[in-house]
């Protein structure tokens, strides 16, 4: 069934940009969406404009009924209800629970971990420790991109504890983090799910090390752990008192409102990490209750698969006009090609078209003096993603918010417009789409609800292809065989064989 539906959007007339605005004085009000994250006022809200991407009436009816044909309702509802949905590892994806919204026991289980984390958050920075200055978070993945996305997001006015994550397993990653930090007025929390993870159980005893270096009294009691495996933390030796936990159905790159979410709580005080679970439960929840293309991580996954299987668009661009959410493609990239990277459907057959696009982007105006060429005149076709604020983030001149403004939404007109030339090197082809998330003011709430709606895009877009978001077998075998070239005694191809020995490492 769900063929003919993609052979009837292949069939699909495909108008230009502007022949859409010109052929529908409604476009604008369909496809571009206040929402309001509550009934507080505090809470704020985001404009969403999907209006200079190609869906028109026609593609988002079939794609409305790709949706049905892929029990997109019922995989949903299988979610929020902590059913199993990642079939390979037999598990559910619970993280929309530690938001309070899912499964009734596994929110009342996330609010009882959530209770225990703000308790120690509020001793720690009411001096229960002793002087606290520093916290160095150390994770991978998940248990690191998140926080450090949320940190760098929501601190700029200063945090409460200056917080270092560190993910890299090379030391100058590390040891920047220690020359910033003193030894008597440093925490360190270690975020891993397993309490195994050599990356991150590796940065943890060199930080161990250093306290030891410089007389630290009780390093051990400088230490909290994050992880869905409390018994490992202990025989590693944390007190029980200080373990944190997660659920094991909270998947790593889903994990930022769960225990993984300490550093930014520390950072922020938990009041503002209380109201960043709220603005995406917000989101959750109108996830959760709206249908069709007015759902909208529904419908930015209707353009997803628009451009990736009608148009062959490889890659997917986003630009953040704000340097607080420098670090936001990055954690996008992640979130979705870890998600949606796959080669087989759930069932374990093989897919029948592309899956995630490559995700990629960076910092708007800096972007546009680097990248933009190619998005403009290059022969690659580049939907495109603009996030940005209405509030500036700084204090400085009006000046430079309305320049960066300005340059966000003239990006997104020209190309669309494009500008013909009888010079071919100045020609713009235009018709080249884009989206813009404006947010009203980056908080804690709208922050939130901007990360979990590209968690739910991430879902949907899975949905609609009928893959397994939540499982990520592929980054397990280049892994396996570190292990086997630290453990000696495998021979490998003649190129890796000559650079270990080339490395010393043979």
């Amino acid at each position: 069934m769900t063929d003919a539906i993609w052979d009837a959007l292949k069939g699909l007339a495909k108008p230009s940009l502007t022949e859409l605005f010109d052929g529908d004085s409604q476009r604008l009000d369909k496809l571009s969406t206040r929402f309001e994250l509550g009934e507080e006022e505090t809470l704020g809200e985001i404009r969403f404009d999907w209006s200079k991407t190609h869906l028109d009436d026609a593609h988002i009816a079939a794609f409305e009924e790709l949706a049905s044909a892929m029990d997109f309702a019922g995989r949903r509802a299988a979610l929020f209800a902590g059913e199993i949905v990642n079939p390979t590892e037999g598990r559910a994806a619970e993280h929309t629970a530690q938001r309070g919204v899912g499964k009734e026991e596994s929110v009342q289980l996330a609010l009882d971990y959530h209770h225990k984390t703000a308790a120690i958050v509020e001793a720690i920075l009411r001096g229960a420790m002793g002087e606290v200055k520093h916290l160095i978070h150390v994770g991978i993945g998940g248990s690191a991109l998140g926080p450090a996305l949320a940190v760098d997001a929501l601190s700029e006015e200063g945090a409460l504890v200056d917080v270092h994550v560190v993910s890299n397993i090379d030391g100058v990653a590390l040891e920047r983090a220690l020359r910033a930090c003193d030894p008597q007025t440093t925490m360190l929390a270690i975020a891993s799910k397993t309490f195994t993870t050599i990356e991150t159980m590796t940065n943890a005893e060199s930080v161990m090390n250093w306290f030891r270096e410089n007389e630290v009294a009780d390093p051990y009691g400088r230490v909290v752990a994050l992880t869905a495996s409390p018994e490992k933390a202990v025989e590693w030796g944390v007190d029980e008192t200080r373990i944190l936990p997660f659920s094991e159905s909270v998947g790593g790159r889903y994990s930022l409102w769960s225990s993984i979410g300490f550093p930014v709580a520390m950072a922020l005080g938990w009041p503002d990490f209380a109201e960043f679970l709220a603005g995406a439960a917000a989101m959750d929840e109108h996830f959760r209750d709206t249908d069709g293309a007015d759902n909208l991580p529904l419908r930015a996954a209707f353009a997803d698969q628009y451009y990736a299987r009608l148009r062959g668009c490889q890659t997917r661009a986003v630009f953040a006009y704000d340097q607080r959410l420098a670090l936001l493609p990055d954690y996008l990239q992640q979130l979705e090609m870890e998600s949606n990277g796959k080669s087989v459907k759930a069932d374990g057959t093989p897919v029948d078209g592309p899956t995630a696009p490559i995700t990629w982007g960076g910092v708007g105006t800096d972007a546009q003096h680097a990248v933009f060429q190619l998005l403009h005149q290059g022969t690659n076709l580049v939907p495109v993603d603009f996030i940005a604020c209405i509030a500036p983030g700084d204090d400085l001149a009006e000046d430079h918010h309305r320049i960066l403004l300005s340059n966000c939404f003239a990006q997104g007109a020209a190309l669309m417009a494009g500008k013909a030339s009888d010079d071919a090197a100045r020609a713009y082809p235009g018709d080249r789409p884009s989206a813009t998330i404006l947010l009203d003011d980056l908080t804690p709430a709208t922050f939130g609800a901007l990360v979990a709606f590209h968690e739910h895009r991430t879902f949907a877009n899975a949905v609609l292809m009928g893959i397994n978001p939540f499982d990520q077998f592929g980054v397990e075998l280049g892994k396996a065989i570190a292990k086997q070239i630290e453990k000696g005694g495998t021979t490998f191809d003649p190129s890796t064989e000559a650079l270990l020995q080339a490395a010393g490492i043979a």
